[in-house]
């Protein structure tokens, strides 16, 4: 199903009858129609198993079950929010990012250092997101939450995009990631320019950057 953005901070959803989706718990602001929701103890989809993965991970942020026949808007904290439709690809998203998500696709948890070996470990503790990061993949729609608003910057094999790691949001496609440093003499005596740490994304893909440094 896919989202409709109604301003920066609120996207509505049409469900019906044999659909379901994800939203973070309490993030509904209105509805119109027969719709019930949930507390979804799972944590999302892939039973019980990918609950304690989830859970041990720290990927497991509370969601709610919608279903029903109606129009539902969501909006949480008066965050920006970004609408992604996969075709197909995985996402890669921190699981506090996700506003709401179709039923339909497939969620999953994926260790840092699988993309981008143990840079990809560093970049996790440098970031404060830790070792893992949700994936979701398959067709279908899912609204992440930035603070300002979203830039999307595709990434090619000639082009890999570099980005500051705190205005990191999500990305998609077959993307490796690593975090490079830039330290030199002056950043070790205070007088470095403030970006030592770039994530650099090389492959085929696109990288959603928010216009902030500040996480959420």
């Amino acid at each position: 199903m896919p989202f409709t953005l109604l301003n920066s901070r609120m996207v509505e959803a049409r469900i019906g009858p044999g659909q379901r989706m994800f939203s973070q718990r309490g993030a509904m602001l209105a509805y119109r129609g027969e719709v019930s929701f949930t507390p979804n103890i799972q944590g999302g989809q892939g039973g019980v198993g990918s609950m304690i993965g989830r859970r041990i991970a720290g990927e497991a942020t509370p969601l709610m079950t919608v279903e029903g026949t109606g129009t539902v808007m969501f909006g949480h904290g008066g965050h920006h929010v970004h609408v992604v439709d996969l075709t197909g690809e995985t996402l890669y998203v921190e699981a506090d990012r996700l506003l709401a998500f179709d039923g339909s696709l497939q969620q999953g948890t994926m260790f840092m250092g699988s993309q981008g070996g143990v840079m990809g470990m560093v970049r996790g503790q440098v970031t404060g997101q830790g070792l893992f990061t949700t994936t979701l993949k398959g067709v279908g729609s899912a609204a992440v939450m930035a603070h300002g608003g979203v830039i999307e910057l595709p990434i090619t094999p000639q082009r890999p995009v570099h980005v500051d790691p705190q205005a990191y949001v999500a990305h998609r496609g077959d993307v490796r990631n690593k975090l490079s440093t830039a330290l030199g003499w002056r950043d070790m005596v205070g007088r470095g320019s403030g970006e030592a740490f770039q994530l650099e994304l090389s492959g085929q893909g696109t990288v959603y950057v928010q216009a902030s440094e500040e996480k959420l």
